[in-house]
């Protein structure tokens, strides 16, 4: 069976998602390479763990949320459905098995926001790993005086933690923001519509949905 150190050896897998990155970066958006697919392909993973699936299921997230993003090597324009399709290419090459390709390809091309929905486990924990990764390490702009929204927000997320409590299936985001530089408003009002995705994800999964944000429960 196919694992994840098999899609990360795949030279495709290898170059789109560098390519990808760079074609980002290009339009100011943030970190979008390494640390953060592979970031999200842990989390995701641990997850599904954590709550008690399968050993493959397990496997695929890791799968999905190594390549989620790898639609952005064609555009950041809906680069979950395009995306989908680049993972079934490097999947059916390396001989990956077509339902195991179908729950992984359904994953990425749901992650997003705009139209995404929770349509198997696997796409659950992947959207709960890809809205969690919120940090300042993924700002690119060197020049604080320069910040949007976006690059506030991340830059002052000093912390971010998923904690998955196996026994009471209750999944937390917790998080530290450094309110000199964001607020917790601004947080939500870019990543409000992430945080009920990701209510919908744990709720997919029979868990419950927490956010704790500087030690106060807000979710």
């Amino acid at each position: 069976m196919i694992k994840l150190e098999d899609v990360k050896e795949h030279p495709v897998a290898k170059t789109f998602i560098k390519k990808g990155d760079d074609h980002l970066g290009e339009m100011g958006f943030t970190e979008h390479s390494y640390r953060h697919k592979n970031l999200v392909s842990k989390i995701a993973s641990n997850v599904l763990e954590r709550l008690g699936y399968s050993e493959r299921e397990v496997e695929l997230a890791a799968i999905a949320g190594y390549l989620h993003d790898i639609g952005n090597v064609i555009s950041r324009y809906n680069h979950g459905q395009t995306g989908a399709m680049l993972a079934y290419d490097i999947l059916k090459d390396l001989g990956m098995d077509p339902g195991e390709i179908a729950t992984v390809i359904s994953a990425i091309g749901n992650h997003e926001e705009q139209y995404g929905e929770s349509v198997n486990n696997v796409s659950a924990a992947l959207i709960l790993a890809d809205k969690s990764d919120v940090h300042r390490s993924r700002v690119r702009n060197p020049d604080v005086s320069t910040f949007d929204i976006h690059d506030r927000v991340n830059y002052g997320a000093v912390h971010s933690f998923l904690k998955v409590d196996t026994e009471e299936r209750k999944i937390t985001l917790e998080l530290e923001i450094d309110q000199s530089i964001t607020t917790v408003m601004e947080y939500f009002e870019i990543f409000l519509s992430r945080m009920v995705m990701c209510r919908r994800a744990a709720e997919f999964l029979d868990a419950s949905f927490g956010l704790v944000i500087n030690d106060a429960k807000l979710l």
